[in-house]
C-alpha cells in the first residue's frame, strides 16, 4: 500500500462551518458514518460504519504509518476526524506528515477551492453528485427535535448517501490523474505539513475574559439602545429603515449607514442628531462578534484551532484566516490596556462604565488580549519590517530604496524626500511630509494611482482632492526602475501567452504549458493562471485574461496587467519568506501568523533578539535581499 485516498461522511451536533473540524469533533455527539477509500488508486469501497461495519485493520495501520501517503480533498477534515474516531484526545491528533490535500494541489495551479468547482474547470467524466448537499443535511444535521435521521428508517436516501461517499473519491481520483504532470513540490508539502502542526497546536484563549466581554457587550447595548429608544421615539432603533427614516424626519437623508458614513456625518451634525449617530456608531460595533467566534471555535481545552488555511489566496498562495480571523482583528491603542482587561476579566461592568466613555470600543480592543500563553509561559510575536517595499526594491533594482533598508532608515521619510526633493524626518524637518509618503508608499506599488490614494483614505487623511495626481506622479518619478519593472512584467506575459514561448525578466520566468501561464518565483515555487488568452481592456488596449474566482467570488474571466502581476509576484515572494522563517524556527512552538507576523508560545527564558535574528535570515534562493525582522515580548497577544 502506497496511498490510500479517503472520503468520510459525519454528523455532529457542532456547526462545522462556524466552529471549525477540531470543534466539530469535540462532543459525544459526534460519528463517522461513511468510510470510503481507495488503496493505490484502485476500485473505491465504502464502509458503512452507521450500520456495524468496520474499518479493515490495515487501513487503520495505514492512517499511523508515514511510509503510506493519505490523500483527501481538504485532508484536514479527514485527518482531524479520523484521529477522533482511533481514539486521540483532542489536543492530540494523527501526524500531518503523511497527509496531502488534493484541495491543495489543485489550489498550486489557481483551481477553485471546491471539489465539484474543481471537477468542472477540468471537465471531468464522473462529476461530484449534486443531491449530496440535500443528504449531508438530512443525515449529517440535527432535525428539529435535535436528533439524527437514522439510516435505517430512509434506505433509499442512505444508499444514495453512500454513492455520494464514493463519488467523492471518484472525483478526487480522477483529478489527481489529471494533474499528475504538475505535481506539488516535496518542499510545498513541507509547508503543509508545518501549517498543519500549527492549526493542530492552537492559541489558547481566556475564556473567562471572552465570556465576560460578550456579557458586558451585551449590558452596554441594551443600555445604548434603550437610549436611542428613548431620543428618536422609535420602537426598534436597531432597524436600518427606521432609523434612516427617523434621520430623514430631522433633514438628514443618508443612503448608507455604513461605518464611513456615520463617523462623517457625525463630524457635520449637532444636538440631537449628533447623539443618535454617535450612539448608533457605537451599538453597531461588529468588531465584538470576534469574542462569538471565539466562543464557538475553542475547543474544550480552551485553544482555538485550524484558523489558517493553507494555500487559500490561489494567486499568491497565501494563508488566510479561518473563522476568528486573526488577519484583521481591532488594533489596540489603550495606554492603559491591561488595566482595562483586568477589569474586564474579573467583570466589573461598573468600573469599566466609570473609566471607558465607549464599551464597545474598550471591548474591542481588548479582543487581541483573549489570546494568551500557558501558565509560565509568554509569548514572542516577531514580523518582517516592510516585506513587501524590500521584496520590491530588490526585484526591481530601485537601488536609493536599498540604501535606506541597509542603514535601517524610515521608507516612508525617505520615500517623502525623494519625491519632494527635501529632507524629511519623522517627528522632525519636513515632518508632516511623511505621511504624503507614507499614503504613497502603500497605494501606489503595484500602479496604483488616484483611485488607490482615495481607497487608501488619502483624502480622509488630510489630503486634497488636487494633490492626488502629483503625488502619483512624484511617485512614480522617485522610483523610475520600479515602473520600468511593471511594464518588463506586462512584455513578458503578453509575449509567453501571446507565443507561447519561455520569457524571463528581473529573476522571475515565465512559461506557458498545457493551456496555463505560470511564474516561476526565486523559491522554485511557481504561480498559476488558467487558460490565459490577450483581450481588451476597457480601455479599448490590450490586456491578458485569465479564468479565477473574481470580486464576484464565482468562477470567471478576469483582466490583468504588469502592475497587478508585479503585486502577486512580490506577495508571494513575501509569503515563500515567511514560510522559510517558519521553518528556520520549527524548533519553536509556533502557535499563529498574520501576514508577515510570527506568534510564538514560549518559556520566559527565550530571547527575543535569537528569534528575531533567526526570523531575518535571508533565504538561500534570494540572496542579497535585506530583511529584518523586529519584536517584542507580551503576556497576552496585542499590537505592539
Amino acid at each position: 500500500m502506497k496511498i490510500l485516498s479517503i472520503d468520510i461522511e459525519t454528523r455532529s451536533n457542532i456547526d462545522l462551518a462556524k466552529c471549525g473540524v477540531y470543534k466539530y469533533c469535540d462532543t459525544d455527539r459526534f460519528d463517522i458514518l461513511l468510510f470510503a477509500y481507495s488503496v493505490n488508486y484502485g476500485a473505491v469501497k465504502v464502509i458503512d460504519l452507521a450500520n456495524g461495519e468496520k474499518i479493515p485493520q490495515d487501513i487503520l495501520n495505514a492512517l499511523e504509518d508515514e511510509t503510506v501517503i493519505k490523500t483527501a480533498y481538504n485532508s484536514q477534515f479527514e485527518r482531524i476526524c479520523l484521529s477522533r474516531y482511533t481514539g486521540y484526545p483532542i489536543g492530540e491528533y494523527l501526524s500531518p506528515n503523511s497527509w496531502n490535500c488534493t484541495m491543495v494541489w489543485a489550489s498550486t495551479l489557481g483551481l477553485p477551492k471546491s471539489l465539484a468547482g474543481v471537477g468542472s474547470v477540468l471537465g471531468l467524466e464522473k462529476q461530484k453528485m449534486t443531491e449530496g448537499k440535500d443528504l449531508i443535511k438530512f443525515f449529517c444535521v440535527p432535525n428539529k427535535s435535535g436528533e439524527f435521521n437514522d439510516p435505517v428508517d430512509h434506505l433509499e436516501k442512505w444508499s444514495a448517501f453512500k454513492n455520494y461517499n464514493k463519488r467523492d473519491v471518484e472525483v478526487e481520483l480522477q483529478i489527481q490523474q489529471r494533474l499528475i504532470r504538475y505535481p506539488v513540490p516535496e518542499f510545498l508539502w513541507g509547508e503543509f505539513y508545518r501549517s498543519e502542526e500549527i492549526n493542530d497546536r492552537g492559541i489558547l484563549i481566556d475564556r473567562t475574559l471572552v465570556k465576560n466581554a460578550l456579557t458586558m457587550a451585551e449590558k452596554s447595548n441594551a443600555e445604548l439602545i434603550d437610549k436611542l429608544k428613548e431620543l428618536t421615539g422609535l420602537e426598534n432603533p436597531n432597524s436600518v429603515p427606521q432609523i434612516k427614516g427617523w434621520l430623514s424626519q430631522q433633514g438628514l437623508t443618508m443612503d448608507s449607514l455604513g461605518k464611513k458614513e456615520v463617523a462623517k456625518a457625525v463630524k457635520s451634525t449637532e444636538g440631537t442628531l449628533k447623539e443618535v449617530l454617535a450612539l448608533r456608531q457605537k451599538s453597531s460595533k461588529s468588531s465584538v462578534k470576534k469574542y462569538v467566534a471565539m466562543e464557538n471555535c475553542m475547543c474544550s481545552d480552551d485553544r482555538a484551532r485550524g484558523m489558517f488555511g493553507f494555500y487559500s489566496a490561489n494567486r499568491t498562495g497565501r494563508w488566510s484566516g479561518k473563522y476568528i480571523q486573526l488577519q484583521n482583528l481591532p488594533q489596540n491603542h489603550m495606554p492603559d490596556l491591561e488595566q482595562a482587561r483586568g477589569l474586564v476579566e474579573s467583570g466589573n461592568y461598573d468600573a469599566i462604565e466609570l473609566l471607558y466613555d465607549d464599551i464597545p470600543d474598550t471591548l474591542s480592543q481588548l479582543i487581541r488580549t483573549a489570546f494568551v500563553p500557558r501558565a509560565g509561559m509568554k509569548f514572542v510575536v516577531a514580523d518582517f519590517s516592510a516585506i513587501e517595499a524590500r521584496v520590491l526594491s530588490y526585484l526591481a533594482k530601485e537601488s536609493w530604496r536599498t540604501a535606506v533598508f541597509a542603514d535601517n532608515g524610515d521608507i516612508y521619510c525617505a520615500s517623502a524626500s525623494a519625491m519632494f526633493g527635501v529632507p524629511v524626518e519623522k517627528h522632525g524637518v519636513n515632518g508632516y511630509l511623511r505621511q504624503k509618503g507614507k499614503i504613497a508608499e502603500l497605494a501606489l506599488g503595484y500602479g496604483g494611482s488616484v483611485g488607490a490614494l482615495k481607497a487608501m483614505g488619502a483624502l480622509d487623511m488630510g489630503l486634497e482632492e488636487e494633490e492626488l495626481q502629483p503625488l502619483v506622479d512624484s511617485w512614480r518619478a522617485a522610483n523610475p526602475n520600479i515602473v520600468r519593472f511593471w511594464w518588463d512584467v506586462d512584455r513578458c506575459v503578453k509575449n509567453t501567452v501571446k507565443n507561447r514561448v519561455t520569457t524571463e525578466t528581473h529573476g522571475i520566468r515565465f512559461f506557458y504549458q498545457s493551456g496555463m501561464l505560470f511564474i516561476q518565483l526565486p523559491s522554485g515555487r511557481w504561480l498559476s493562471y488558467v487558460k490565459p488568452r490577450m483581450g481588451e481592456n476597457r480601455f479599448g488596449g490590450e490586456a491578458v485574461t485569465y479564468e479565477g474566482v473574481g470580486g464576484t467570488k464565482k468562477w470567471e474571466r478576469i483582466e490583468s496587467y504588469g502592475p497587478k502581476f508585479v503585486e502577486n509576484i512580490v506577495q508571494a515572494i513575501s509569503r515563500d519568506i515567511l514560510a522559510h522563517s517558519m521553518r528556520t524556527l520549527s524548533h519553536f512552538f509556533v502557535c499563529g501568523h498574520v501576514h508577515d507576523e510570527l506568534i510564538i508560545e514560549c518559556s520566559m527564558g527565550v530571547s527575543l533578539y535569537a528569534v528575531c535574528e533567526q526570523m531575518g535570515r535571508t533565504p538561500h534562493w534570494i540572496s542579497g535581499l535585506l530583511l529584518r525582522a523586529d519584536g517584542y515580548e507580551c503576556s497576552f497577544y496585542k499590537k505592539d
